[in-house]
């Protein structure tokens, strides 16, 4: 007698199935990786699916008052998932959605309230350990910090007016309290287990094909030229206008370096 192998059940989706919401939505026009004047700034970008934008809250929408959360949508501009809220008195808006976050739960923004995963309040009411994102820089600016899918800064110590924070980098710097910021880690964390699988899906998604240096003509890339496959001939890496390639330092001196207690790089 045969025995037949257990069907495995695909795990349940936390997405909603209903479409976005209309009143939230904008045209979202490509611009290919040009500038103003046509000229191309970022290479490899180009075609990909036509989207539509969600208006999403950063900041602080309703204070003091209880949302409902009516839908987990998914967001193709972005990688992790949208929370839809709605209040009593009918308006709607979309926020990150924290992991754990689900439809029917309610959450709030206020400037001290309960510790519950998607609640939104300042970070000098955050104990010491707690995960947080969606993180102010400068207060009532909207999230500027720990907006990806999965990310979130874990909060190291309470000193005076600053609350110092764990990137998700590893470094550590000081934000002032009056800041906002939003309980938990972001939804989607197995966003970087994802893999294309195939050159249309990178297409689909606006990323043209990239050819190696090594492959071109001396005349087009330092590393072109040659018979046959072999080192690219340079002490160090360089791109395509010979400057170099990997381990530059990018960030110039800036007046918030005084709030960097701890650099990533050690």
């Amino acid at each position: 007698m045969l025995h037949r192998k257990p069907k495995h059940k695909k795990p349940k989706s936390i997405l909603s199935k209903k479409r976005p919401e209309k009143s939230l939505l904008l045209p979202l026009k490509k611009k290919a990786g040009k500038n103003n004047r046509g000229r191309i700034t970022v290479r490899h970008k180009g075609g990909g699916v036509k989207r539509m934008y969600r208006i999403i809250e950063f900041g602080q929408f309703k204070m003091n008052e209880v949302a409902q959360v009516k839908a987990i949508e998914y967001d193709p501009n972005r990688t992790c998932f949208l929370a839809l809220l709605g209040y009593n008195d009918g308006c709607k808006c979309y926020v990150l959605a924290a992991d754990g976050l689900r439809e029917g739960d309610e959450v709030t923004c206020a400037e001290k309230t309960e510790l519950k995963k998607g609640n939104r309040l300042k970070l000098r009411h955050i104990p010491v350990g707690i995960m947080v994102h969606n993180i102010e820089l400068q207060p009532n600016q909207g999230g500027r910090i720990a907006r990806s899918a999965g990310s979130a800064c874990q909060v190291m110590a309470q000193e005076d007016k600053y609350t110092n924070l764990k990137m998700p980098s590893g470094e550590i710097r000081k934000v002032l309290g009056e800041c906002f910021c939003s309980v938990g880690n972001l939804s989607n964390p197995e966003h970087r287990f994802h893999q294309l699988g195939k050159a249309g899906t990178a297409r689909l998604k606006g990323i043209r094909p990239s050819v190696r240096g090594s492959a071109m003509n001396a005349c087009d890339h330092p590393h072109g030229g040659g018979k046959n496959a072999q080192p690219i001939g340079l002490k160090y890496p360089k791109t395509p206008w010979g400057k170099h390639a990997l381990g530059v330092k990018t960030r110039k001196r800036q007046q918030s370096d005084k709030f960097i207690m701890q650099r990533r790089h050690k």
